[in-house]
């Protein structure tokens, strides 16, 4: 016998002398204990959940966002698993499996956990890397791997708690009612029971709770003042001392449009130095505003709005854009400033507030404000614009950016309405559920994707997914009809991909070409591809701009194209672009 069997021998003797002490008996049976008071099924899929969270998705996550994310998915995924396994039970199917089989597969289950967990994190890391570089933005970002660890676990384990609570109480209800009804018409009673009570809760209790204290607390920025933003003394801005808007009234977001932009000075430099624009006397942009303060509903904002709009002088402009504006009242300073060097300040852009609240909360709790705001608006400017000499009246344009988009699409019943009653339309970042949206995308002709559908040969409406819009929007040849109607949207901006459907359905968008801004292997998952999207939704305003939910740069090319500028030539819009890029301000929808 070799030296090398000799030693290994008395080895293999203690381990099996040690493992089968009375204390380590114990340790095992109460490991089987413990373990048995889980779903199998439930942890495998809470572990394939997990996996398929780390892989990358429309945006860069960071690691907060991602720990949070990976909690939410393990407890779906376990909720899930632990469902279909007690369905396959009621039905009859219950493989048993003796004691040392049972040790064998949590022992299996144990290892796959402890190579796919630390692999998948390695190369989740990876993923974001690449992204961030797609994205244009610096490569490393901080990386807290136990922390985040740490969270996915403590969410996971929370929620699991709470189920099991539920379930508790559940189990209670049937008891209870099984002493009248049969034990399966209990059962499901009590499931509807705690189902509905839970929802009560969580909708009037949680729910409501946390957007009054949202609402109160938006409500008390809103009467802030932003930073190096003067009140305007020209009398072609709302909130000057000439205006019918009072200055305190506008809102924090309205003291900022009226208070910002392109002086007529700056742009009269800008025009001198742009050969599309040499020779033209440029105007003092009008920029009327009405905030919630000042008004005691929608109506007499509105009314406020045309009667700034007459005081200023509106109806001699060449352009007039009637604008909904997100959720806090928000207005894109790079659509502003855009228009107004693009067209010398001969321009007036109307807007108002309708709300305290940011999109997302809109998104959740009230999608019927935004529409109805855009329609009153918008009857009430057209109204007013009516009645002007047809010969003079300026061109009417309308725009939205995000929720904005989403109100301002809601003041027209489809494409003849807006064709019929405004000289052109420019959506940014339309929200999946917008009606008419979905109408445009679904009428697509066959072969076009969703995320740039072409509609109608793209004889009237046209979509843009990419940074270069000039180039997209004219792929589809000059034969452009007036008015235009000009949609932009990012492969990359969960605002436009989010949809209640990801829980269960897989989009087109994701089965077709990846676009130049999203990765090409993002794969759906039920329940998983939900929650990586709606987490993309927080962070789709903070990355460069091109991607996500950040137009800036699209601006120049679509608002020319959709005013049907002449003469302006690439270098021209480069000019431009690099103008507006003073007055750019990150996302504050």
């Amino acid at each position: 016998m070799s030296s090398e069997t000799t030693e290994a021998t008395p080895l293999r003797t203690r381990i099996q002398t040690l493992s089968s002490t009375p204390l380590m008996q114990k340790s095992r049976s109460r490991f089987l204990a413990y373990c048995k008071k889980f779903s199998p099924v439930g942890l495998v899929f809470a572990l394939v959940f997990l996996c398929v969270s780390l892989a990358p998705s429309l945006v860069p996550r960071t690691w907060v966002f991602q720990g949070v994310l990976s909690g939410l998915c393990i407890a779906g995924g376990y909720a899930i698993g632990g469902a279909v396994g007690a369905f396959t039970r009621w039905l009859g199917f219950a493989p048993w499996w003796t004691p040392k089989a049972t040790k064998v597969l949590w022992i299996i289950f144990a290892a796959l956990t402890a190579i796919f967990v630390p692999l998948f994190i390695i190369l989740g890391a990876r993923w974001q890397t690449e992204l961030r570089v797609l994205f244009g933005m610096p490569k490393n970002a901080p990386s807290h791997i136990l922390t985040q660890l740490l969270i996915t676990v403590g969410i996971g384990l929370a929620l699991l708690v709470v189920g099991r609570f539920l379930r508790s109480i559940g189990k209670w209800c049937s008891s209870k009612l099984s002493r009248w009804i049969p034990r399966r018409a209990a059962v499901l009673a009590s499931v509807i029971i705690v189902a509905w009570a839970t929802a009560m809760l969580i909708d009037g209790t949680l729910i409501r709770g946390s957007l009054n204290l949202l609402n109160n607390a938006y409500a008390t920025s809103d009467k802030k003042y932003p930073d190096n933003i003067d009140q305007p003394l020209n009398a072609e801005r709302s909130g000057s001392p000439s205006s019918l808007s009072d200055w305190h009234t506008l809102g924090y977001q309205g003291r900022a449009f009226v208070g910002d932009g392109p002086t007529q000075q700056e742009l009269q430099t800008f025009a001198d130095a742009t050969p599309a624009l040499q020779g033209t006397t440029t105007k003092a942009p009008i920029r009327v505003y009405a905030g919630l303060e000042g008004a005691e509903n929608l109506n007499t904002a509105a009314q406020t709005v045309v009667a700034e709009l007459d005081r200023t002088g509106a109806w001699d402009r060449k352009v007039l854009m009637v604008t909904t504006a997100t959720g806090t009242g928000w207005i894109d300073p790079a659509m502003s400033s855009t228009l107004e060097l693009l067209h010398g300040g001969d321009t007036a852009i109307a807007s108002m507030q309708y709300s305290f609240l940011p999109s997302w909360v809109s998104f959740i709790t009230d999608r019927d404000t935004p529409p109805q705001a855009g329609k009153i608006l918008f009857e009430a400017v057209y109204e007013a614009w009516l009645k002007q000499p047809e010969d003079t009246r300026p061109k009417l344009y309308v725009y939205g950016l995000s929720l904005g988009s989403y109100g301002m699409q809601g003041a027209f019943s489809g494409l003849q309405d807006i064709t019929e009653r405004t000289d052109g339309a420019l959506f940014v970042g339309t929200p999946n559920f917008t009606p008419m949206w979905r109408q445009f995308t679904a009428m697509r002709d066959p072969g076009s994707p969703q995320i740039a559908p072409v509609i109608n040969e793209g004889h009237q409406v046209r979509f843009s997914e990419e940074p270069n819009t000039s180039e997209k929007l004219w792929d589809l040849g000059p034969q452009w009809r007036s008015p235009r109607v000009v949609y932009l949207q990012h492969g990359s901006d969960a605002v436009t991909w989010w949809s209640p459907e990801l829980l269960w359905d897989s989009p087109d968008w994701l089965n077709e070409p990846a676009g130049p801004d999203r990765r090409v292997n993002m794969v759906w998952t039920p329940v998983v591809t939900f929650w990586q999207v709606t987490f993309d939704m927080f962070v789709a305003g903070s990355v460069p701009p091109g991607h996500g939910h950040m137009y800036q740069k699209e601006y120049a090319d679509a608002l020319g194209a959709m005013t049907e500028v002449e003469g302006w030539s690439p270098s021209d819009y480069d000019l431009l672009r690099q103008q507006v890029s003073r007055f750019e301000s990150p996302s504050s929808s």
